[in-house]
């Protein structure tokens, strides 16, 4: 029997192992950024070209490479950060499996050029899909140029399985943002085709915090903080208002390391208990320091995974600590059983200038209510005079059961729907989503172009980085739809007038969601959106019908319609009651 067993080629088992390092662009930004940081750079540059499929530039100022370290590099298993078996329970550094650029070497086109301190010249060297093209001396400054080019090139059935460029720019803006918020005291430049998305500088915790979320965040941020010894909670929680129904601005490192853990991310969410509408998730900014020994990142190539040696001791501090702190700064309801409200109101109390005297409390001895003159039947007479005199004549016309809410063809049930009887049927209406069909009928048949209202003051919309880019996308588009404002300042977007029929109340809201898609590709992209975006805007929930004479109006325009069924989701708008079924349970 002749032996099938065989040792892949380098090239080959390059390409495999890339398949778990380098998943799309942003894993790549992700382990050259780290491993910026981990050679001591204060000043991070990110240059991204169509989404990172194209180019993605990493360039440091920090210690840089040798020409032989350069070379070894990009070998597997080839790394600085350890050195033995023990080295990788006590992990301080990003990277420590030497996978990273051989993989990424592995399927697409690299070109590094760097530079030591001392050195007189530094390296540039280039490889093209696992293999070495050249090397040679060069004239560079300190740190490293990394340049990655056509991301799978070589392999064209990975390539094909990327997102559009929308999708994957926002993952290598996910990753920026939770490399950024980890090393405050880092410089960090962000450019996508040229245009300038993030411009970091050197802050504190709080400000690099607000410099990528936008000044709109920074008076909802709680502190967190505590300190056990061997564990150091810190960080900032958003109160209540700041919550979201989707997932994002959830942020935990441990160390300096972002890592995901929807445990911990429970004891977060039941900090908020009682403080939270169902489906709302909380935004957080978490960091915990302990002994790298009691914390194991070696579980997965992208470091993401983490396992706690104490991890339940750990999930009862953020909980506690969060809560705390909701407490002190009077979000949550806080009782202190050691303090007398008598004291703090004497303590508070101004200072006027006089002398303060105990109260004193005087009471008669002598005083017997039996032995008081009782009052004479005439005195009585009058006091029963002037009783009935002080009842209404006629009867309440107060009716708790109005009959509108027993009417026999149209009732409201506490649940928010309606009962409504249509041709010998009893249907269960939500008048909501009949609503937004309306609205979404007279919107289709309007032209887009639209009359604005001036506000009698104007308005600021705080934007950050990201909202800047966007508004640069989409500001052309905006006049035509009754928009009229400008950039006030570096940051500050001022809003004169808004279309009619848009309050002023829901103006702040509905920039957000203009704001929620990251790039619109093109005008009908946006057009489509910012469509929804009204429909959803005017539309009432089925809680908002209180009254019967709002029921009314909103059925007699939906008959108008034809009393369709659907929504053009899929959604229904009514359901029929099968009464034969529920007489059949009595």
């Amino acid at each position: 029997m002749t032996d099938i067993i065989k040792l892949l080629p380098d090239h080959v088992a390059n390409q495999i192992a890339a398949g778990e390092v380098v998943q799309r662009p942003a894993s790549i930004v992700k382990e050259l950024m780290e491993n910026a940081i981990d050679a001591g750079a204060t000043k991070i540059e990110l240059i991204i070209r169509e989404a990172g499929k194209n180019l993605i530039q990493v360039v440091d100022n920090g210690s840089g490479m040798s020409d032989t370290d350069a070379r070894l590099a990009f070998e597997r298993h080839a790394t600085s950060k350890i050195s033995s078996t023990e080295d990788i329970f006590r992990i301080a550094t990003k990277g420590f499996r030497g996978e990273a650029l051989a993989s990424i070497a592995a399927v697409s086109q690299v070109e590094l050029k760097t530079k030591t301190k001392d050195a007189k010249t530094g390296t540039n060297i280039y490889i093209e899909g696992g293999g070495l093209q050249f090397q040679e001396p060069i004239q560079t400054a300190e740190g490293c140029n990394f340049l990655v080019k056509n991301l799978f090139y070589n392999v064209p059935a990975r390539r094909k399985f990327l997102k559009n460029n929308n999708i994957e720019f926002r993952h290598i803006i996910d990753d920026f943002q939770r490399i950024a918020l980890a090393h405050e005291n880092i410089d960090f430049e962000l450019f996508h085709n040229d245009d300038i998305i993030f411009r970091l500088r050197k802050a504190n915790p709080l400000q690099r915090i607000v410099d990528i979320f936008g000044r709109k965040l920074q008076p909802l941020l709680v502190p967190i903080k505590e300190d056990l010894g061997w564990v150091q909670l810190n960080g900032f929680v958003a109160k209540p208002e700041g919550a979201k129904k989707v997932r994002g601005e959830q942020f935990l490192f441990v160390n300096g390391r972002f890592f995901r853990s929807a445990y911990f991310n429970k004891s977060v969410q039941d900090a908020f208990e009682g403080l939270l509408l169902p489906g709302y998730i909380p935004t957080f900014f978490l960091f915990l320091e302990l002994d790298p020994e009691k914390v194991d990142v070696n579980i997965h190539p992208q470091k993401t995974e983490v396992k706690f040696e104490d991890e339940n001791l750990i999930f009862a501090l953020i909980r506690s600590t969060i809560k705390k702190s909701l407490g002190i700064y009077n979000v949550a309801p806080s009782l202190d059983f050691e303090r007398d409200t008598a004291i703090d109101a004497f303590v508070h109390r101004p200072n006027l200038g006089g002398t303060y005297r105990t109260p004193e409390i005087t009471v008669d001895r002598n005083y017997n209510p039996f032995l008081e003159d009782r009052p004479t039947s005439g005195e009585k007479a009058a006091l029963i005079d002037i009783y009935q005199q002080s009842i209404p004549a006629e009867p309440s016309k107060i009716n708790l059961f109005e009959d509108e809410d027993f009417d026999e063809d149209l009732m409201r049930l506490p649940n928010g729907y309606w009962l409504f009887n249509k041709n010998g049927k009893t249907l269960m209406l939500d008048l909501g989503r009949m609503h937004r069909l309306i609205v979404s009928q007279r919107h289709g048949n309007k032209k887009r172009s639209q009359s604005k209202q001036s506000l009698l003051f104007s308005l600021e919309y705080h934007m950050n980085a990201i909202e800047k880019n966007k508004f640069r996308s989409i500001k052309k588009f905006l006049p035509e739809l009754g928009f009229d404002m400008v950039i006030a300042n570096d940051n500050v977007l001022r809003i004169d007038a808004v279309p009619e029929g848009l309050k002023e109340t829901q103006v702040m809201k509905f920039m957000e969601q203009l704001f929620e898609i990251l790039v619109y590709t093109t005008e009908e992209d946006f057009m489509q959106f910012y469509d929804q975006q009204w429909i959803k805007m005017q539309s009432k929930s089925r809680f908002d019908f209180l009254y019967k004479t709002d029921a009314e109006h909103v059925i007699k325009d939906f008959t108008e319609l034809g009393f369709p069924d659907f929504l053009p989701s899929g959604k229904r708008c009514f359901i029929e009651l099968p009464l034969d079924e529920l007489k059949n349970k009595f």
